[in-house]
């Protein structure tokens, strides 16, 4: 489901990590109460359903991650039969959620789950990892949302709840640092079952009332905790934040080339992906680009199209 500034490492915590207790139950009740009912958080979901939807979520909103994993699962309920279709399948079906190399790492990881594992997501944090296309994150969601496993589950909404709580700055920095990943272990609750539901829980706070903008602490189960509004919500003074400028990037217009090629039945020719951008120098980085990450596959006689294997 995808974070900014200053650096914990260079402040100690305004609240001591043994205070994770008090903060546990709050929001664990909260969560019960006022959790969004998501596909990927019903039974039925499985762990590959939790897989593909931590891969969707990825700095892509849930609206949008919505219909496409529906259409995603209905058509591959299980990692081989997604195994089964070229890679360029996943491009076309992954449609415009964006950062598109996320489908090619998903059909990767559903190969290695087929050949590795008998076609059954892994149960085991250390086999997560070693498929490819997953980090530490996904495969500590993975981890804890599809087996209830005890393990620090650090997405922006997770750390921006814990800078804020705990650390009693902003916003995060802009790359996970250790001090995080440290502070995140230590306020873990013992309980497997419990601490899956943390994860989940501070995830879900983040996403709904502790968010980027417009925090709502009236409606905060731990507002009356919270080191950053007990300071008087301190202005963010570290790093600039990073933007989200998409405009006339190079994202746009591999995404304009993309959205050509997934709707083409056929290899399209250099001179119809042309007229997708006018400025030839940005049209032609973004195209070598695309065929460098593999999403695209050039062809003799200058065409292209998404690729077979």
């Amino acid at each position: 489901m995808t974070a900014p500034t200053h650096t914990p490492s260079s402040h100690t915590p305004t609240m001591p990590t043994s205070a994770g207790g008090t903060l546990h139950e709050p929001v664990i009740d909260w969560f019960d109460a006022h959790a969004r009912d998501l596909p990927w958080r019903r039974p039925e979901a499985g762990s590959w359903g939790v897989m593909v939807s931590e891969f969707m979520l990825q700095q892509t909103p849930v609206n949008r991650v919505l219909p496409v994993y529906e259409q995603w699962l209905a058509r591959w309920p299980r990692p081989a039969d997604l195994a089964k279709e070229a890679p360029g399948e996943a491009v076309r079906a992954w449609g415009r959620l964006g950062y598109p190399r996320r489908a090619l790492r998903l059909h990767g990881a559903a190969v290695a789950i087929t050949e590795r594992h008998g076609g059954d997501v892994p149960t085991e944090h250390a086999q997560l990892l070693a498929l490819p296309g997953i980090g530490e994150y996904t495969a500590a969601a993975v981890a804890s949302f599809a087996y209830g496993q005890r393990h620090a589950v650090l997405d922006t909404n997770v750390r921006r709840v814990l800078s804020r709580a705990v650390t009693g700055v902003q916003y995060p920095p802009n790359a996970t640092t250790a001090a995080e990943r440290r502070l995140a272990r230590e306020l873990l609750p013992d309980d497997e079952r419990t601490a899956s539901r943390w994860a989940a829980a501070t995830m879900e706070l983040g996403a709904l009332v502790c968010t980027a903008k417009n925090e709502t602490c009236q409606r905060c189960p731990i507002a009356a905790q919270c080191a950053w509004r007990l300071a008087g919500k301190p202005a963010h003074d570290g790093p600039a934040r990073r933007g989200q400028t998409y405009a006339g990037t190079d994202r746009q217009v591999r995404g304009k080339l993309l959205a050509v090629l997934r709707e083409a039945l056929a290899p399209v020719p250099q001179a119809v992906l042309d007229r997708v951008w006018d400025e030839p120098v940005q049209r032609a980085r973004a195209l070598d680009g695309l065929v460098s990450d593999g999403l695209v596959e050039p062809l003799p006689g200058g065409l292209y199209r998404l690729p077979l294997t």
